[in-house]
């Protein structure tokens, strides 16, 4: 019998996502800032400006929390002026059950969306299920088992006033402590992936990515094509407990790397670039800072 809850379908390979992924604000300068009212509610602003088209977007977002009757109430409003609100009831008509609602309205052009969704699970199963009212409907799906580390899942999609399956996807994978793998099959069984984690010590960390797009042709058939296959590795290595590097290299010769430094407590600063090693001569590089204040 399984005695754990098995992520989402969502978070698997996030281990290797993160890595890969988190902390290179490259192309952009970043802004956030949490704060804490003393009823318990979150703010949260974020911000960021585009560094070639110098744009500057935003949100605003305000959390509260009734841990005792398990309601989330969460929400939003961004500089394009697309207000957003999210209720979420979890464990109160039973235990494991999350009832989600979320609806969406853009005022300059009258634009509305609303999505209504069910969370369900238990040891060893954890299940999704969204209907977006106004798009369709389209209803999505998604299940993952676990047992003894070993996790199964799939997700589908269903377009129900076209009566067609728009998207399907399966991953396997397996976790352990120190490392975890997963394989994909995405994008209707077209873009399959692979990838691991590897907690090595206490201060590295070491991951890697392989993903192969069935639709992409190959350098060799088509001028500048890509190649169909995409290998990404990457590592994280703590200096000490408040500062950490990351590296990452592709196979198309994008090298990134990133460090980000604790000031003080609640206060983070991270600096990142992405650089081209085919093109060293060329302006095809780019770098990133990112703010990060807590109170």
């Amino acid at each position: 019998m399984a005695n754990y809850v098995p992520v989402p379908f969502a978070d698997l390979g996030k281990p290797t996502n993160d890595l890969l992924g988190k902390d290179f604000p490259v192309g952009q300068t970043k802004f956030e800032l949490k704060t804490v009212a003393p009823n318990g509610v979150t703010f949260n602003v974020l911000g960021h400006q585009d560094n070639k088209s110098k744009a500057i977007n935003g949100e605003l977002k305000t959390k509260y929390v009734d841990y005792k009757n398990g309601l989330t109430v969460t929400e939003a409003w961004t500089t394009g002026n697309l207000l957003t609100t999210q209720i979420e009831l979890e464990n109160k008509i039973a235990k494991g059950l999350k009832l989600d609602i979320t609806g969406g309205f853009l005022p300059s052009d009258g634009k509305k969306n609303a999505k209504v969704g069910v969370q369900y699970k238990q040891l060893g199963f954890n299940s999704r299920a969204y209907v977006d009212l106004f798009k369709g409907p389209i209803f999505t799906s998604d299940v993952v088992v676990g047992r003894d580390g070993f996790l199964l899942g799939g997700d589908i999609a269903y377009n129900v006033g076209d009566a067609a399956i728009t998207r399907f996807a399966a991953a396997a994978g397996y976790t352990a402590p120190e490392y975890a793998v997963a394989l994909h099959a995405n994008n209707s069984f077209q873009i399959f992936s692979a990838s691991y984690y590897h907690r090595i010590n206490s201060d590295l960390e070491a991951g890697g990515k392989a993903t192969w797009d069935t639709k992409a042709h190959p350098a060799s058939e088509k001028a500048h094509a890509k190649s169909p296959v995409a290998l990404e590795v990457g590592a994280k290595y703590y200096l000490d407990r408040d500062a950490f590097v990351k590296a990452k290299v592709n196979n198309a010769g994008v090298l990134g790397l990133g460090y980000t430094q604790a000031l003080r407590k609640g206060v983070k600063v991270s600096i990142a670039g992405l650089f081209d090693t085919t093109k060293l001569d060329q302006p095809a590089h780019k770098l990133g800072l990112s703010f990060v204040f807590e109170a």
